[in-house]
C-alpha cells in the first residue's frame, strides 16, 4: 500500500480500518492533488512513517491493534513532528482533549465529509509551510542534524531540553502549545516532569535570547494555557 508520490504532491498517510471510510477519503484526497497511502493498523502506520516520512497523517483512534492515541504517543516520543489529524467515532470531550494534549493538530468526529477533511488538511499544510519559511529566515536559523539554533547569527548554548522546547516552538510559529503538549513532546522520557519544569526552561531560554538582543522577547506566555513563538 505504500508508494511514491507523483512530483511534489504532499504525502499523506491514511490510517483507517473501515474500508468504506478509507476509500472515500483516498478518492477525495487524490482528486485534490495529494499523494495518499493507506494502512489498516497502528503498527503499520509507525513502520510506514519510519520508512518514508509523511507530510501529514490522518489517524483513526479506534484501530484493531493499538489505539490511535498510542500511535501518536509513540510518534512524538520518537521525535516526529508530523501533523496528525484524528478520525474517530468518539465524541467525548475527554478523548478530544487527550488527543490534543498528545500533540494532535486537529480532530474530526465521524461521520464527516471527506471534502471537509481535505480542506482541513490543506489548512494545516499551509500553516506548516509558513512555519518552515519563518524558521529559515529572519532572526532564526536551525540545524536539526547538529541540534543547533542560532538567534540573530549567534549560536545559542542550549541544554538538550532547552533545544527541544525552542525547536518545538519554532516548528509552528504563532501556534500555542499547552504545557501538557510540551511535556509530552520534549520530556517524553522524563515522567517526573511538571509544569514548573517547562516554565523554568522557558525562563532560561528567554535569558539567553535577551543576552543577544535585550529589547526582544519572542516567546509569548498565554496564561493558564502555555507558550507560543512570535512570528
Amino acid at each position: 500500500m505504500i508508494g511514491m508520490p507523483p512530483g511534489q504532491a504532499p504525502r499523506l498517510l491514511v490510517v483507517e480500518d473501515e474500508a468504506a471510510i478509507a476509500d472515500s477519503l483516498l478518492y477525495v484526497l487524490r482528486a485534490d492533488g495529494f499523494s495518499a497511502d493507506h494502512v489498516l493498523l497502528g503498527g503499520d502506520a509507525l513502520s510506514a512513517h519510519q520508512q518514508s516520512a509523511y507530510d501529514l497523517i490522518l489517524l483513526d483512534v479506534g484501530l484493531p491493534d493499538i489505539t490511535g492515541l498510542e500511535v501518536l504517543r509513540r510518534l512524538r516520543a520518537g521525535g516526529a513532528n508530523v501533523p496528525v489529524v484524528f478520525l474517530t467515532a468518539r465524541s467525548e470531550e475527554l478523548d478530544r482533549v487527550l488527543g490534543l494534549e498528545l500533540g494532535a493538530d486537529d480532530y474530526v468526529t465521524k461521520p464527516f465529509s471527506p471534502r471537509e477533511v481535505a480542506a482541513r488538511v490543506r489548512a494545516i499544510l499551509r500553516r506548516e509551510r509558513r512555519g518552515q519559511t519563518a524558521c529559515g529566515s529572519g532572526p532564526w536559523r536551525r540545524d536539526p542534524e547538529a541540534m543547533r539554533i542560532s538567534y540573530y547569527g549567534v549560536p545559542l548554548d542550549l541544554t538538550r531540553y532547552e533545544y527541544g522546547l525552542l525547536d518545538l516552538l519554532l516548528s509552528h510559529p504563532e501556534r500555542i502549545f499547552t504545557r501538557e503538549q510540551i511535556m509530552s513532546r520534549v520530556w517524553a522520557d522524563a515522567l517526573d516532569t511538571t509544569d514548573r519544569t517547562v516554565d523554568a526552561h522557558v525562563k532560561t531560554i528567554r535569558a539567553k535570547l535577551k543576552a543577544i538582543r535585550v529589547e526582544d522577547d519572542p516567546i509569548r506566555t498565554h496564561r493558564g494555557i502555555g507558550y507560543s513563538l512570535a512570528p
